[in-house]
């Protein structure tokens, strides 16, 4: 730890720094590609959603509080998917409480609904009284996803107003808003090549993120915007300045999304390979893919898109230009001392110039700007000889030889 911390004051500092802003295009390319697997993924294999989006039958098994746990539910669901009936192959087995199990399945007709439901009773031990079947429809999901669409709208809208008022810059609300773009389209990418089911939970994380991925986002761009505050003073271009503000963000960046990503990993690992919990899995994969994507594109996306979008100002060239001169000055500090060919004699064997060799008086402004002190002007005239001269002038002495001769 004490090594990573070292590298972060350097960071900061600017002795070492990486190069993010330079190397945009390797960033943009590799987003290009992962953004592409995403979207073939999602036309190919396309989103699973569960029965709360297309509707199916549940079922509920009331049982002791003994029986109701996940190796009770790992019996349930796999003789459910062993009752022959093909549309319950992959049903949802979860816990619900302490005396229920809930079982999810696509929507069957009577029979097969008969043949799951004698299953579950043969597999628990429940009486019929104990089972009890609900019909869902599709216009609860339906009704869910348009809310969330109309919550998404108005998240973008105020993130938009948002950025716009505190940093009074619309092209950083552009690049937040690519970057949040970027990290929903990979979750929902991974999502279907994954094969996890799309649930209300897996909404609720796509929702989280984005706030998450917005807040890594507005930290680094405040940080440009106090590297950045005068262009006109500053002694480096606008891309240097942002690129040490990612870099002096970086550790901060990577320090924050670690602990959070590491309870989500947990969760996640639990949910999908020992509870088997559809909801809890599903929430974590959205949370830990979009957290894990925000890092990504606060680093890598969105600075890089706002030092490119801001290149073309004339205010940002002509800082660019002024940090390329004063970096040509620095390489060479000897370049304005004039040089003698081999063979010139030394001090005063030096041979004196001609007259047309002479350079011409510089004037005072040019002398003081060389380095050469003041410069007195000529004279207009003779100096006429002084009307005081010949008489006593007056002094005087310190107070404690006042009075003595």
């Amino acid at each position: 730890m004490g090594r990573f911390s070292r590298l972060g004051n350097e960071l900061y500092t600017g002795k070492k720094s990486i190069d993010f802003i330079g190397r945009r295009w390797l960033w943009y390319a590799m987003s290009a590609v992962i953004v592409v697997i995403c979207v073939f993924g999602l036309g190919s294999k396309g989103l699973d959603y569960g029965i709360e989006f297309t509707g199916g039958a549940e079922y509920k098994v009331t049982l002791p509080s003994s029986q109701v746990n996940q190796d009770t539910a790992d019996e349930v669901r796999a003789a459910v998917a062993d009752s022959g009936v093909d549309d319950a192959s992959s049903p949802v087995v979860t816990t619900s409480g302490q005396e229920q199990i809930l079982i999810q399945t696509p929507p069957l007709s009577g029979d097969e609904s008969q043949v799951i439901g004698d299953a579950i009773l043969e597999t628990t031990g429940a009486s019929a009284d104990d089972l009890s079947q609900t019909e869902l429809g599709a216009s609860w999901g339906q009704e869910i996803a348009k809310r969330s669409l109309i919550g998404l709208a108005v998240f973008l809208v105020l993130v938009v107003l948002f950025i716009w008022a505190y940093f009074r810059e619309w092209k950083m609300s552009v690049a937040a808003i690519v970057a949040l773009a970027h990290d929903v389209l990979i979750t929902i990418g991974v999502y279907a090549l994954s094969g996890f089911e799309v649930t209300p939970a897996t909404v609720t994380g796509l929702l989280t993120i984005l706030g998450f991925s917005l807040y890594d986002t507005v930290v680094v761009f405040d940080k440009v915007r106090e590297n950045t505050r005068n262009l006109r003073e500053m002694k480096m271009g606008y891309a240097e300045a942002a690129n040490l503000a990612v870099n002096q963000t970086l550790v901060r960046s990577i320090n924050t999304s670690i602990v959070a990503l590491l309870p989500v990993g947990a969760i996640l690992y639990v949910g999908a390979f020992q509870l088997g919990s559809g909801s809890l899995k599903d929430l974590a994969l959205a949370l830990f893919v979009g957290m894990a994507a925000g890092l990504y594109s606060s680093v890598f996306i969105a600075t890089p898109l706002l030092a490119h979008m801001k290149s073309g100002e004339t205010a940002v060239q002509q800082a660019e230009r002024r940090a390329k001169a004063r970096q040509r000055a620095m390489a060479d500090r000897y370049h304005a001392v004039p040089a003698f060919p081999s063979g010139t004699p030394a001090g005063d064997e030096r041979p004196a110039p001609s007259a047309a060799d002479e350079p011409a008086e510089p004037s005072p402004a040019r002398a003081e700007a060389a380095g050469k002190g003041r410069v007195a002007p000529s004279a207009h005239g003779p100096v006429a000889p002084s009307r005081a001269s010949g008489r006593n002038q007056p002094s005087r002495k310190p107070r404690s030889k006042r009075g003595q001769k």
